[in-house]
């Protein structure tokens, strides 16, 4: 079937279940244009919240999101396409690392990235997210603060808060994907283009953010490419940002810093398996109550500190 041809059959069964579809950036092109919204982590953590008139979520993104949207909605089904589109950062920080830190380090404030599982978010006093980690860490009362997975936005956040000891755990906790970004292919591009911007996602390495022009979150990014005069970017994240970008603002060029940035479990998804999950609402993601009501103080928590 055509892609035009299962977007309308996708949008005329969302609005006839009364479903929300919320898509991260990093999802194919086809699904970021059926979605009611599409955005980074913290935004989707919003747009959850505001679908008080959907009597159901189809998420598409990888398993930690999907579970952020039910600890958020307990009343409201979280349906995601694929059960298997999992986040590999998520599963280098279980629970019980976290409750050994916290143990280490009993004076320190637990300040956990979205991209973990409830389990270990119900261990921690808040979360955070690329767009906002420096903020939430300037917040907290506590000199010591424990962060994890990600050591690149542990690193990033740090340097933005020379108050805190920023604590990684584990030590070396990475995305697959912003490892693959490597400085001398950016200057070789740079050097091809040397009126482009270089915007880098805090998950990369220290030395790959040092020859940043700008560093942020997917949307942070996003922005940018809005409110700047430059017409060229180079997009040091994953390719899907790019297909958002060409969409919304055509009149610029964006180059990949690597082709191969993708992410093959955001990719998971595709139109067919949304359409299946609107019609069959099986693959529902619940979070046991007792983790989720923890997890849920320290979302609330962050959310509550990102709007200050």
């Amino acid at each position: 079937m055509e892609v035009s041809r299962l977007q309308r059959k996708v949008i005329q069964l969302k609005e006839k279940e009364k479903a929300l579809i919320l898509a991260h950036n990093y999802q194919r092109p086809e699904i970021q244009e059926i979605a009611d919204f599409v955005g980074d982590s913290l935004q989707l953590c919003f747009a959850a919240i505001r679908a008080e008139d959907a009597k159901y979520i189809v998420f598409c993104g990888v398993d930690f999101m999907a579970e952020t949207a039910s600890i958020l909605n307990p009343d409201k089904p979280v349906v995601i396409p694929d059960v298997e589109a999992k986040c590999p950062m998520v599963a280098q920080l279980p629970a019980k690392k976290v409750v050994e830190a916290k143990k280490k380090y009993p004076d320190a404030e637990v300040m956990l990235y979205i991209n973990t599982l409830a389990e270990a978010k119900a261990e921690a006093d808040v979360i955070c997210t690329s767009s906002n980690a420096f903020r939430i860490a300037s917040k907290l009362d506590s000199t010591k603060v424990l962060f994890g997975p990600d050591r690149n936005l542990a690193w990033y956040t740090a340097k933005r808060c020379s108050n805190k000891e920023i604590i990684p755990i584990p030590e070396n906790g990475y995305c697959i994907v912003h490892k693959l970004f490597q400085v001398e292919d950016i200057l070789l591009l740079k050097k091809s283009h040397p009126d482009a911007e270089v915007l880098v996602h805090p998950e990369c390495d220290p030395e790959v953010q040092q020859i940043a022009d700008f560093i942020g979150s997917t949307e942070q990014m996003r922005r940018r490419c809005f409110e700047s005069h430059s017409k060229k970017f180079i997009i040091t994240t994953e390719i899907g940002l790019i297909d958002r970008l060409k969409r919304e603002l055509p009149g610029k060029e964006y180059i990949p810093a690597f082709e191969g940035a993708i992410c093959y479990n955001m990719k998971r998804h595709t139109l067919e398996k949304v359409y299946h999950a609107l019609e069959s609402k099986k693959t529902v993601v619940k979070v046991p109550e007792d983790i989720a009501k923890k997890a849920r103080l320290a979302i609330e928590r962050m959310m509550g500190l990102s709007k200050q």
